[in-house]
């Protein structure tokens, strides 16, 4: 009797096997002649050595789908286990409008008109600079673009940075290591990646550097290759860290930098380097600028209130 041994790595197991191994049974009843045993991230399968090669060829079917739509349910197993061949299995998800399947098969896509104007231009220019007040899904857009161009392997690594200003309040000293001190700053680009990236993998990402979250001050010096890079809070950036950044961009990378003029944190008379930069670039082929406003809130809906009302006084004091 032969032996196949399947280890799952970068996933949750429990997840893949379902609730008290409900996949694993429907396994069973799909392979009657093989014994499959699944214990922590293991699978163990004994049979003939040509039921073993199905096997093995439709379990990584599901181990695929489970790595792109982070779900497994019986009606996928079902399709998987009863379709002819790999080139035959579709899922009715494949949307166009839809960027990634996030964890727990959460559809990730752009949900208003300007947020689709990112994406478009995202998939038309190699920077695109997205503007827009606090809740209209700049960040969450952006990294919801990186993933999917890891997933696709049409870069090699994600690169999050964001300055590391903080927003009118004195943080002081903040225990811990380097990564300890940072996370604070770089909180929001974590929440997205959570939601786009079962926890298992990102840390695995993280860890091997398929993903780096970094201030800007650790971008000096680098050429960013194969990389899908976006800064965040740009606005909070100065003249020289905008010009630093700018110039990392190396062979396929792309750049995706958000921003909102309306919230800087530079001390006074400190130029915002994302001001500058829409002026200076504004006629650049190859650079696209997207311009979100209150239409494209998707917070609660007394966010897009609070943005009216002070733009309103914005508008009254000049």
């Amino acid at each position: 009797m032969n032996e196949l041994i399947i280890e799952l790595t970068e996933i949750n197991p429990r997840e893949f096997f379902g609730l008290q191994n409900s996949n694993i049974q429907l396994l069973k009843k799909y392979f009657p002649k093989l014994k499959i045993v699944a214990r922590g991230s293991k699978m163990k399968v004994y049979g003939d050595e040509d039921m073993l090669e199905e096997f093995d060829m439709r379990l990584n079917m599901l181990l695929e789908h489970f790595g792109k739509y982070n779900k497994l349910d019986e009606n996928v197993i079902e399709r998987v286990l009863t379709s002819e061949s790999k080139a035959d299995y579709e899922t009715s998800a494949n949307s166009g409008e839809t960027l990634l399947h996030g964890v727990g098969g959460k559809l990730i896509k752009a949900q208003t008109a300007n947020q689709r104007k990112l994406v478009e231009s995202s998939n038309k220019n190699d920077m695109v600079f997205a503007i827009g007040p606090a809740g209209t899904g700049k960040t969450y857009t952006g990294v919801a673009l990186a993933v999917k161009a890891l997933k696709e392997k049409q870069v090699r690594r994600i690169i999050l940075t964001r300055p590391a200003v903080e927003a009118g309040e004195n943080l002081g000293f903040l225990p811990g290591d380097l990564k300890e001190k940072l996370d604070p700053y770089m909180q929001p680009l974590y929440d997205a990646l959570r939601d786009m990236i079962p926890a298992e993998k990102l840390d695995s990402f993280i860890e091997k550097g398929i993903i780096q979250i970094a201030p800007m001050a650790f971008m000096r010096g680098r050429t960013l290759d194969n990389a899908f890079v976006i800064l965040d809070e740009a606005q909070n950036t100065t003249h020289a860290q905008m010009k630093m950044f700018l110039t990392r961009m190396g062979k396929n990378a792309k750049f995706i930098i958000t921003g909102d003029p309306g919230q800087i944190d530079l001390p006074r008379r400190v130029t915002s380097g994302l001001k500058e930069a829409l002026l200076v670039l504004k006629n650049i082929q190859g650079i696209g600028m997207i311009y979100l406003d209150d239409k494209d809130v998707i917070r609660h809906k007394l966010v897009k209130k609070v943005i009216a009302a002070y733009k309103e006084i914005e508008n009254r004091n000049g």
